[in-house]
């Protein structure tokens, strides 16, 4: 009788190691999953942000090269204005020709 209770103990304590073999490989599996989920979110995230970075380093270019570029038509076109004034005559006093 006890090679009977010790064998169906060993028996029932198998049966155990598998059950908790087989749920600490689901938990694995659900931890792989989790953790691919992370990775790929923040590498989602990190690649919106590179592209961000990208367009706002490249607005931030043009943007300078076409304040520049208003600033040089502006201060020509301002001084071809006051010269075209001193030119007529109908200018400030101090833009004038003397005569």
């Amino acid at each position: 009788m006890a090679t009977i209770i010790a064998a169906l103990t060993k028996f029932g304590q198998s049966l155990t190691a598998i059950g908790l073999s087989l749920l600490y490989a689901v938990l694995a599996v659900f931890q792989a999953v989790f953790a691919l989920a992370q990775n790929m979110i923040q590498s989602v995230l990190k690649l919106g942000q590179s592209i961000t970075t990208l367009v706002l380093e490249l607005f931030q270019g043009v943007l300078r090269f076409l304040v520049a570029n208003f600033a040089a038509i502006l201060i020509i076109g301002g001084g071809y204005y006051l010269y075209t004034l001193r030119q007529q005559g109908r200018g400030p006093k101090v833009l004038q020709k003397k005569l």
